[in-house]
């Protein structure tokens, strides 16, 4: 089994080759091959790397398959004895990526 942790935008993430994620948005059109640099951890079947903070001779190509927006989160503030009351609502934008390979 290959798999890696990769840092994207502050999240780590554990990624394996054909697998579909959900990111922070990427600027990037649907159907772009991207390439990810920031790899701090690959394996294989019987060995493994880490890296010091990131490996340099480990990158993860991935495809754009669409944008969508996240879940609703309600936001809802409330101080008391004043009768102020906010309600927000807040929808995360996020980019879906297929991971193809890991390169070495």
């Amino acid at each position: 089994m290959v798999y890696a942790i990769i840092d994207i935008g502050g999240n780590q993430i554990i990624i394996e080759p054909g697998k579909f994620y959900d990111v922070n948005y990427i600027c990037a059109n649907p159907g772009d091959m991207i390439n990810f640099k920031r790899v701090l951890f690959f394996s294989d079947s019987n060995n493994f790397k880490i890296g010091m903070p990131c490996l340099n001779n480990v990158s993860i190509k991935a495809k754009v398959l669409r944008h969508i927006r996240g879940r609703k989160l309600t936001i809802f503030k409330i101080k008391p004895k004043k009768n102020s009351r906010s309600k927000k609502g807040h929808r995360q934008k996020l980019t879906r990526v297929l991971v193809e390979d890991i390169v070495l």
